[in-house]
């Protein structure tokens, strides 16, 4: 698992003249954290501190990259929905 993944890479290979940059931006983990985040906040029955809402947007990330490697490694079969 690359945590270092960039949420939106650039590619500079296509970029040209004068103002050709490259910035990888934000990690896909801080990217899915920040999410993770803004859900939490906008459940107004979470009470929690800043660094435990921090920690547990972390922690989501961290499992949402988990399930997204192994859904690269193998053919997934996506649940039904009604399962949930």
């Amino acid at each position: 698992m690359n945590i270092n993944e960039p949420a939106f890479p650039t590619d500079s290979e296509h970029q040209s003249g004068p103002s050709t940059w490259h910035y990888p931006g934000m990690t896909l983990r801080d990217y899915l954290a920040g999410q993770a985040m803004e859900g939490m906040l906008a459940d107004h029955t979470v009470n929690a501190t800043p660094d435990r809402i921090a920690y547990l947007a972390y922690r989501m990330a961290d499992a949402m990259l988990v399930e997204r490697q192994k859904s690269q490694c193998t053919d997934v079969t996506v649940p039904s929905q009604a399962g949930i």
